[in-house]
């Protein structure tokens, strides 16, 4: 089979095409449904934050399904919600963190795409980095925002920080999938689930912080 239906076997754990091929790697994408569910409960009343627990939702169900079905069109499922998420974070930081005007911040959050092209052939150049060069891109974006914000925004900054650090663990585990599988057949696919569930969760409370703390201020302003 080709085109969609085309099958993959990128992981350690998948040893045939059968659904239940990756136990561990589909159940462990529960990690983010828990963190949408929770973070949903905590962000009422702030629309945006709303919209991103609903993609970390579908994040959750699409890589379910790409390791479970493990085909090029399940892959879409996959990545297409990640993709939204980190583009709807970005106009969140730009519009809220920054303070940019609306028109600003949608044109900000579009120069994430030259932006990570550029990051992804200088990460593909390096071979540790290689495997994961995409994915490389967001802690360093995240760290470059947090060293803007630092002055003004510590405590948000600071958040940023940790959700960087959070995903460069998150990133060096799945790089090592398939180099440790000899040697522990299970691989590391499902950290990179249970750890960026509590990164993308972490995201989001970060920005419901950073919204509640600013509220009071311009109420008192």
């Amino acid at each position: 089979m080709g085109g969609l239906a085309a099958q993959i076997d990128g992981y350690c754990e998948r040893t045939d095409f059968t659904f239940w091929a990756e136990p561990v790697n589909a159940i462990t994408n529960a990690a983010f449904l828990i963190a949408a569910v929770i973070m949903w409960q905590r962000s009422r009343g702030l629309p945006l934050a709303q919209l991103l627990c609903a993609i970390l939702g579908a994040i959750g169900l699409g890589s379910f399904l790409f390791h479970t079905f493990a085909t090029q069109w399940a892959a879409l499922t996959d990545v297409i919600p990640i993709g939204i998420f980190i583009l709807v974070y970005l106009f969140a930081v730009n519009w809220h963190f920054v303070g940019w005007p609306l028109w600003a911040a949608l044109i900000g959050t579009a120069g994430f795409l030259p932006y990570a092209a550029g990051a992804t052939i200088l990460f593909d150049s390096l071979p540790f980095f290689r495997i994961s060069d995409f994915y490389w891109s967001v802690p360093m974006l995240l760290v470059i925002y947090a060293a803007v914000l630092w002055r003004r925004m510590p405590q948000t900054a600071r958040g940023m920080v940790i959700g960087a650090g959070i995903l460069c663990v998150s990133i060096s585990i799945r790089s090592v999938d398939m180099t440790v599988c000899p040697q522990f057949p299970l691989g590391t696919h499902f950290l990179w689930h249970c750890l960026n569930g509590v990164m993308l969760g972490w995201m989001i409370e970060v920005y419901r912080q950073h919204r509640r703390a600013v509220a009071p201020a311009r109420a008192a302003g």
